[in-house]
């Protein structure tokens, strides 16, 4: 596929180096400066532009935007049992669909193309993840959870469904793929954990699972265990390269060294983590000096009110700074990195946005203006495709989408 031209722009490489004059966007990813004369798609007048790598969302659970602003000012517990769990008995492959939809349009229309993904009926998520042109990890879980029937027992319908997509292989030329949810070691039987490991290396599936969210979780599962919940996964073998550990608030240097030899991806969620009160914050320093894979999410709607990275790699700085006593913790460019790492695609922002100015001398200031003052986004490019251009979302009526959430939103409260 030929390039795409941009002209007198600004681009933000990966070393946080801002480079000026005019570029070419080529569909692997690459991206080299243009002398004018060669083939192109198209060429675009970057004069009003800045183009950077996309935001990579580790930790997701898309069609909780449905959930969005339910049970505001109530602590974790009580929220899930009060707010959460009691919609979710009633929740819908349709309803599903169109929560899943609305997200993504969102995270388009704030910069992100991939969502690691953990909800039911990932065979709803999944082909609207395809459909809208972003990338995705799409986790189901192998048991019925919650309980969909009032004796809460388990039909198995959800490990058969889940084992048929994963037989069945990725989705958009490997864009979109599925993976194995185990929500929690206080949710899951050790049976179940040990189901979900077996499943993904079956596959050759990632595996997505919350671990060490809240000091009551990592309590309790010392008092029935006699290990922290990192340390118990990896006894019962759970833990392999890749495996996606959310949150990671609550963990010890042994457990991060755990993570580390293990090649797991710890998820910084700072949004939410404050949101719910849950007090520990993963020590990013610590995690860095245990050479622990470290990545950035905004788990979901329901408990961050927001899909948006750029807010969530502000809150990551600040909250780091703030709780190390160290203000050269995270700095612009390294938290540029950690919410755009492994990204193989492109946004431009709009540079006529008040909260980018001034640029400063050498467009010093460009990126710390992006992390910590924000940004229209005005493209979004994955595999050298247009999927938003010039403010509009090309494969998502964003109109419509959200229609259509605000009737779903009201069937689904109707139940609690």
């Amino acid at each position: 596929m030929e390039p795409r031209r941009i002209t007198s722009t600004r681009l933000v490489t990966e070393g946080g180096r801002v480079h000026r004059g005019d570029v070419l966007l080529h569909s692997d990813g690459s991206w080299s400066e243009s002398h004018g004369d060669e083939d192109v798609i198209e060429t675009i007048d970057g004069s009003n532009r800045v183009i950077t790598r996309s935001f990579q969302n580790w930790h997701t659970h898309l069609p909780m935007v449905l959930n969005r602003s339910m049970g505001e000012g109530l602590p974790l517990m009580e929220w899930l049992q009060t707010s959460i769990f009691p919609t979710e008995r009633h929740v819908t492959k349709e309803l599903i669909e169109v929560g899943t939809r609305a997200a993504i349009a969102e995270l388009i229309a704030t910069g992100t193309t991939f969502a690691c993904d953990m909800y039911h009926h990932p065979d709803a998520i999944a082909p609207v993840v395809a459909e809208s042109g972003i990338r995705g990890i799409v986790c189901g879980p192998t048991t019925d959870w919650p309980p969909s029937s009032e004796d809460m027992s388990d039909s198995g319908n959800a490990l058969k469904m889940l084992e048929t997509l994963l037989s069945d292989g990725s989705l958009a030329n490997g864009r979109v793929q599925y993976g194995v949810a185990a929500h929690a070691v206080y949710t899951c039987s050790e049976e179940t954990l040990l189901r979900a490991a077996e499943l993904g290396r079956r596959y050759s599936a990632p595996v997505h699972i919350h671990t060490s969210e809240t000091r009551q979780e990592v309590a309790n599962c010392h008092a029935e265990h006699g290990m922290y919940p990192v340390e118990y996964l990896d006894s019962i073998g759970f833990l392999e390269e890749g495996t996606v550990c959310a949150h990671c608030g609550w963990v010890t240097k042994k457990e991060m060294r755990i993570l580390a030899e293990k090649k797991c991806h710890a998820v910084h969620c700072p949004i939410s983590n404050q949101k719910l009160a849950c007090g520990g914050t993963m020590s990013y320093p610590a995690m860095k000096d245990a050479k622990v894979d470290v990545r950035l999410g905004t788990d979901g709607a329901a408990s961050n009110n927001s899909l948006d990275m750029r807010a969530e790699a502000k809150a990551a700085s600040l909250i780091q700074r703030h709780d190390h006593w160290d203000a050269r913790i995270l700095d612009p460019i390294e938290t540029w990195q950690l919410a755009t790492k492994g990204s193989k695609d492109w946004i431009t922002w709009d540079l006529n946005d008040v909260r980018l100015r001034p640029t400063g001398r050498d467009d010093r200031r460009l990126l710390a203006n992006l992390i910590y003052s924000g940004g229209r986004v005005l493209d979004v490019f994955v595999d050298g495709e247009p999927i938003r251009r010039d403010g509009v979302t090309l494969t998502i009526d964003e109109l419509a989408s959200l229609e259509a959430l605000e009737d779903s939103a009201r069937e689904y409260y109707s139940h609690i």
